[in-house]
């Protein structure tokens, strides 16, 4: 079993610590097995059977308390007097009201509430009211590059495994399915329906769903593109698909509120302002685009750019795309230690490609960390504080 020691670090800082832990991310990123993980850490440090109330709202046993006052009654009844109770209640959405059942358990001494979800929606509206300043979010990823290699038992052949991780998925049960493509198709498949049909179409009350696809596959065909609502919808109109950009955008909401599709907004970095315009979109997982649109390549430039942004991601950066005068920065990634910034490039083994990745770099006059991540099997060099590193030593963490 994959241990995810990162998020796993993460619930055992916030351990009996008055806050609601939250647990998000796309469906079977692994967030069930990381409560399993945890509750045997639980147990491993002291911490009885009886103290331990888990439930997966996805298990046909637990129908029943899908309805919140027969949920809350049932929680309540095994709750330990004088005792810390650790209450699991994974894919919680599918509880109506479960807002109401959550904040009731907070209130209470010696409770400590752990809950998971696979759409971003359940944390707007009425729970974010409810439980607002209360709970502590944890967003969870498919599996890192660091975490595949280390799941095969080698940190050899990289360059190998690395084409492996893109082609094969990075979700967690692709691992079991390692050397069978036309299994790891059916898998991702069956995760690629599940979250279009129950998490978009028939919560969002999408009545066309082929559009809904349509925009999907815009979107993972054009990873790395500046693209606007208005954009991809002349484009499909243009090709046959007419669509408005009102739509588009209500689509791409549901998409990234399903943790399918990310957001990279632009930020100004001289003017300090976050810009209106032509963000870029990045994919929970690259082996679902290969399901999706065959063999058809994508500039693999931009699949490293997919990569590293993601990487960034789990790393706790907030992460924005950089312009800084007429040039592009790949990645502005802020976090609480300040700022750093990233080029991904496949290679800058050309001088001009080289001069072309550090000149927005150059063009930057503060003095927080630079680098330019590309596939050259290279020593690490600097170009007046520039760094040019391996980007699979850096996602394995071999360098800072």
């Amino acid at each position: 079993m994959i241990q995810r020691r990162e998020y796993l670090s993460k619930l055992i800082a916030f351990r009996d610590k008055q806050l609601i832990k939250i647990v998000t991310g796309i469906r079977r990123c692994g967030k069930s097995t990381l409560l399993e993980i945890y509750q045997d850490y639980l147990r491993e440090n002291g911490v009885s059977e009886t103290q331990i109330i888990s439930i997966n709202f996805e298990d046909m046993d637990y129908e029943e308390l899908t309805d919140c006052r027969k949920l809350h009654a049932f929680l309540k009844s095994r709750l330990i007097k004088d005792k810390m109770t650790y209450i699991f209640l994974d894919e919680v959405h599918h509880i109506d009201d479960f807002p109401k059942v959550v904040d009731s358990l907070y209130i209470r001494k010696n409770v400590d509430i752990y809950i998971t979800g696979s759409n971003a929606y359940m944390l707007s509206g009425e729970i974010a009211t409810l439980i607002s300043g209360r709970y502590v979010q944890i967003e969870m990823l498919p599996l890192s590059f660091r975490e595949y290699m280390e799941s095969t038992g080698s940190m050899e052949d990289r360059g190998v495994k690395y084409a492996e991780y893109l082609r094969e998925s990075s979700f967690p049960y692709a691992l079991v399915l390692r050397g069978r493509p036309d299994e790891i198709r059916d898998y991702l498949e069956g995760i690629y329906n599940t979250i279009v049909v129950k998490d978009i179409v028939n919560r969002r009350k999408i009545t066309d769903v082929m559009m809904l696809k349509s925009v999907l596959r815009f979107v993972f065909d054009n990873i790395g593109s500046p693209l606007s609502s208005k954009k991809i919808a002349d484009t499909m109109t243009s090709a046959g698909r007419k669509i408005d950009g009102k739509t588009v955008e209500k689509y791409l909401e549901a998409l990234s509120e399903s943790y399918v599709i990310y957001e990279a907004k632009r930020y100004d970095i001289k003017g300090k302002q976050y810009l209106k315009s032509l963000n870029k979109y990045y994919i929970v997982d690259i082996g679902m685009r290969y399901m999706l649109l065959g063999s058809r390549q994508a500039d693999a430039g931009h699949i490293l750019e997919n990569v590293v942004y993601l990487e960034l991601l789990r790393r706790g950066y907030d992460v924005y795309v950089g312009k800084v005068d007429a040039f592009e920065v790949d990645f502005v990634a802020v976090d609480a230690r300040g700022t750093a910034y990233f080029q991904a490039a496949l290679s800058v083994r050309d001088e001009k490609t080289l001069e072309r990745e550090l000149r927005p770099l150059m063009s930057i006059r503060d003095h927080y960390p630079k680098m330019i991540l590309t596939m050259d099997d290279d020593p690490e060099a600097q170009y007046d504080g520039i760094r040019r590193v391996n980007a699979r030593d850096w996602l394995l963490g071999l360098t800072d």
